[in-house]
């Protein structure tokens, strides 16, 4: 039970106290008007059965007095539990997401390379929501279902035992039967969890695929992964509340037969002549405050097991290490690679013992087949995963103990597919630096050639674009990732085929645009295109994860090796035509 609370709270306990606390006063004060109105009976029955004493006037004027009082004090009590409950559950919740995203951005890559991007979205909504509901709803109920018997046992012991244990007896075999089908229920909600991710992830591929279905002509029947997840979560959902549901009616049936043994022994012991009248009407109505809201968690219990499991992901992840390391950033100083060797898959390296140095301030070009670890090397100098085996040194210190932001800090990066979030231009480039000013924008803007474009706009850097820069063209979506690096003016500038896939106009302006950008700086850059790095201080020629050149242009052709090799097969094909 401990584990459960903590999960859910995401380690803050204590936070759940203040709402169950609440509910459990709010249990009591629903039991009081109960007893009250036992004694309302007992003082009209007292007259009746001995009418020499007389109806007692006052004192029922006094008890509905003290009853009225306390209705009013029941509805304060409930306003708390109100207030408490769901301000505690929606700060919980809102910032526990804040959190979990702030956590995740510091993990490294390999994270996101093992999930589903369907199961981190509902992990950060889905499992959230279903925590944020539990804690709202479940949780100060289970509270109160677990203390009220308990303290209800305790007084009504005093009153009648016989009574009390007949009440509270069937109790136990409920929460016995809750308990020898605990793994099978946590089986079930573990399935239809992963079935619900997968119907994500499938649904949300479909969606960002859609061009190529529709263009391939697989939509429909034949698009049969979508369909086969929505099947797995259908069968997913009828097994989780077909099991479940039995087993839970059937804790629900033992732990309610207790009011039914109570009023059989009470009938006995009644007409026995053992037990009055009042007290048995106590019982009646304290039995049925007591197992009020016994029966709601009980409904709901299959609900707050299905929850453990959404909390135990979040945990999970929390739990993941982020990336380490506190020391500053060095600017302008040398990169070194030293017998790296790293791949995603443990087993398949890409970067093999690899070793190479790059002095500030000079352009250096990795080249090679498709493969053979480019992109790789950019990545793990940015430290969006750590190497597995050697070290990569800036300055002289391994990027390892540096502080991960302070790093990407001093690193500008270009890549050939461009992602821009669903805002205005002008947010857009300020991600490169957020306290600039407009005219640092503007000014960042006009040095990657995409003030004009930008100025022709209705709203201009005002202008909203969809999501992913959906509404710019690909030219103009690479001049604003560089005006966002401009803006940046970190000491080390990664391209990573900045202008593969332009047209020649767009070519050029992005071309004219990277000659600002790389001005003065440590620069990395892969292209393809090999006659666009002529002019860079050295070539670092890669295959299969491996050095095999390293030199100048003019160097790597006098070698007549895998660089002059490229360098032929492209100078061949720049003549081909479509005939």
């Amino acid at each position: 039970m401990n584990r459960y609370f903590y999960n859910i709270s995401g380690g803050n306990t204590r936070s759940l106290l203040p709402s169950s606390v609440a509910a459990l006063l709010d249990g009591i004060a629903k039991i009081v008007p109960a007893a009250l109105l036992v004694d309302i009976f007992n003082t009209i029955y007292r007259a009746f059965a001995e009418p020499e004493t007389g109806l007692n006037i006052g004192r029922l004027w006094t008890v509905s007095v003290v009853l009225l009082v306390w209705l009013a004090v029941e509805y304060a009590a409930y306003t708390s539990l109100y207030d408490k409950t769901y301000k505690a559950a929606y700060s919980l919740a809102a910032s526990g997401r804040l959190s979990l995203a702030e956590h995740i951005r510091h993990l490294s890559l390999g994270f996101f390379g093992r999930r589903d991007p369907g199961d981190i979205t509902n992990l950060l909504l889905g499992d959230y929501g279903q925590v944020e509901h539990t804690i709202s709803h479940n949780v100060p109920q289970l509270i109160s279902a677990i203390m009220l018997p308990v303290l209800a046992l305790g007084g009504l012991l005093f009153l009648d035992w016989r009574m009390a244990l007949a009440m509270f007896v069937a109790i136990p075999f409920g929460a016995l039967l809750l308990w020898l089908t605990d793994s099978v229920q946590a089986r079930l909600s573990e399935n239809h969890v992963k079935a619900k991710n997968e119907a994500a992830s499938r649904l949300q591929e479909y969606l960002a695929g859609i061009r190529e279905i529709k263009a391939h002509n697989i939509g429909g029947k034949r698009f049969e992964r979508l369909r086969q997840s929505f099947d797995h979560l259908k069968r997913a959902s009828i097994s989780l509340e077909g099991i479940m549901g039995p087993m839970i009616m059937g804790a629900m049936l033992l732990t309610r037969s207790g009011m039914t043994l109570m009023i059989f022994a009470g009938s006995y012991l009644l007409v026995g002549g053992t037990l009055s009248l009042p007290v048995f009407l106590l019982f009646l109505l304290v039995g049925t405050k007591v197992f009020e809201p016994l029966t709601v968690v009980l409904m709901n219990y299959g609900e707050m097991r299905y929850s453990a499991y959404s909390a135990q992901r979040i945990m999970d992840v929390q739990q993941e290490q982020p990336l380490q390391g506190t020391e500053a950033a060095r600017p302008h100083a040398p990169i070194e690679f030293d017998r790296v060797t790293f791949g995603y898959d443990a087993d398949k390296p890409v970067l093999k013992e690899l070793s190479f140095r790059i002095e500030p301030n000079t352009i250096t070009a990795l080249v090679g087949p498709s493969g053979s670890g480019k992109s790789t090397v950019t990545r793990l100098l940015a430290r969006f995963w750590d190497v597995q085996e050697g070290e990569i040194r800036i300055g002289g210190r391994d990027i390892k103990a540096m502080d991960p932001a302070s790093l990407l800090e001093d690193i500008s990066m270009v890549f050939q597919d461009v992602y821009l979030f669903q805002d205005t231009i002008g947010n857009n480039i300020r991600i490169g630096k957020m306290d600039a000013t407009q005219q640092e924008i503007e000014e960042a803007a006009r040095r990657a050639c995409c003030h004009e474009f930008i100025s022709r706009l209705p709203q201009g850097y005002d202008t909203p674009i969809g999501e992913g820069g959906s509404t710019l063209s690909g030219g103009e979506k690479q001049r604003i990732s560089i005006a966002r690096a401009l803006l940046k003016n970190a000491s080390i500038v990664l391209l990573d085929e900045a202008t593969a896939s332009l047209d020649p106009e767009n070519e050029s302006a992005v071309q004219q645009a990277i000659n600002e950008l790389v001005d003065g700086k440590t620069v990395i850059l892969i292209a393809h295109r090999l006659k666009t790095i002529q002019h860079a201080d050295q070539i670092i020629v890669l295959e299969q994860g491996q050095l095999v050149e390293k030199g100048t242009h003019t160097e790597l052709l006098d070698k007549q090796g895998l660089y002059a090799r490229l360098w032929s097969l492209q100078q061949n094909t720049d003549g081909w035509r479509v005939k």
